[in-house]
């Protein structure tokens, strides 16, 4: 049995097995909860009773969670319709849930001993790889064969830009 002391601050980066499932179905299934996982759910719960916690119930005054939250999706919306534009609005929901999830994770990272889900390389390399081949599969069904044109310009503008200040 393992010990339940934290010897260590840096425990609180390590991916331990919880509870683990050991089958012969086919070959070797082994199914297991990990701390990572856990603390997945944990955040995941808490930024839907968040949410749900600062519904209105199309109640005529506001709460003050009603109002946080009324205030962080604006703030959201305005920053995607700055960088993608308005007409590109279909990707807030994404943007929001995405935010909302490393915002609630960081948060809950910062209580003493708990696990850093965001710290974990495991998470954060997942995130990006999956987001860098949505975009590339979008692009390509959006521009087509065109797309790697515009990302050559747009990469000869970065790097001659780049150059001339650096001069």
């Amino acid at each position: 049995m393992k010990s339940l002391f934290i010897l260590s601050p840096l425990s609180q980066f390590e991916v331990t097995s919880l509870i683990g499932l050991n089958a012969p179905i086919f070959g070797h299934l082994n199914l297991t909860l990990t701390n990572l996982g856990l603390y997945s759910l944990f955040i995941l719960l808490v930024v839907v009773g968040l949410h749900y916690y600062g519904n209105n119930d199309s109640n005529l005054i506001p709460s003050k969670w009603s109002i946080s939250l009324e205030s962080s999706y604006a703030s959201l919306n305005s920053m995607v319709r700055e960088q993608i534009g308005a007409h590109n609005e279909i990707y807030l929901p994404f943007v929001y849930s995405l935010f909302f999830f490393i915002l609630i994770g960081n948060l809950i990272s910062n209580v003493p001993y708990s696990f850093a889900v965001t710290a974990s390389g495991v998470v954060s390399l997942g995130l990006s790889v999956t987001i860098f081949i949505g975009v590339t599969i979008l692009a390509l069904s959006i521009h087509g064969i065109k797309f790697f044109r515009i990302l050559y310009t747009c990469w000869n503008t970065i790097s001659f830009s780049t150059f001339i200040s650096f001069n």
